[in-house]
């Protein structure tokens, strides 16, 4: 079964909803036949490369909401987030880009490293106030990561993946997905929102009944009991 997750590192909800997904495929009894796809999308592609201010300045002039709103909408999520054991600190912040930290993740998904980038990525920048549009901290982390050091030192020189970022971009538009996280499974099923784990949990096990139907073979031969007695 193979499960694509549109998010963006920007996104205070991807992550509570990765770590609510993860809860869920913990307990789904085939998790080991299930493949995670990471898929690129950008909620303000139009952000320079990085953004003189903090986030509430920044939702607050760029997205015209009230200072006082943002302030009580940070304070929502970050219970949200707490509750999932993540600790949000929106005060330390960095705007920037997202663009080349999905490069990123695109070069890590060569190497078979995508989740580990995609959460280092989201931790940085929510929890430790890391500035995810560096090139010394994208090239920190590849190395942490254990990328090679030529390829990723390419993210800063060339556009490579470039394309693969604006290609997932499309296909997310292509699907109907105007925000994030967005789950999608085998192409059937698409799940909005960080959902409860419990709701990630019925997808999962509705979209495995669905790709793998219970095959029943009848035998006359055999014995079994109904409603009205047993056979003999």
């Amino acid at each position: 079964m193979k499960i694509e997750i549109w998010s963006d590192v920007a996104c205070p909800w991807c992550f509570i909803g990765k770590r609510r997904f993860e809860a869920a495929l913990a307990s789904f009894p085939h998790h080991d036949d299930v493949d995670v796809v990471w898929r690129s999308y950008q909620l303000d592609p139009g952000l320079p490369e990085h953004f003189d201010g903090t986030e509430l300045e920044y939702l607050s002039s760029r997205k015209g909401m009230p200072a006082q709103q943002v302030s009580q909408m940070f304070e929502h999520v970050a219970q949200q987030a707490k509750d999932e054991g993540l600790n949000y600190r929106f005060d330390k912040v960095v705007v920037a880009n997202s663009f080349t930290a999905h490069r990123l993740i695109h070069l890590a998904a060569v190497h078979g490293k995508q989740d580990a980038a995609k959460e280092r990525l989201l931790s940085d920048h929510f929890e430790h106030g890391k500035d995810i549009g560096s090139r010394e901290y994208l090239a920190g982390l590849g190395r942490e990561l254990g990328l090679p050091e030529d390829e990723v030192d390419e993210l800063f020189t060339t556009d490579k993946y470039s394309d693969a970022v604006r290609s997932d971009f499309q296909e997310g538009q292509s699907l109907g997905i105007s925000g994030v996280p967005f789950f999608v499974i085998d192409r059937k099923f698409g799940l909005s929102g960080a959902q409860p784990a419990e709701t990630f949990t019925r997808a999962l096990n509705q979209a495995w009944q669905e790709a793998n139907p219970l095959v029943l073979v009848d035998s006359a031969e055999a014995g079994a009991c109904g409603p009205d007695g047993c056979a003999i």
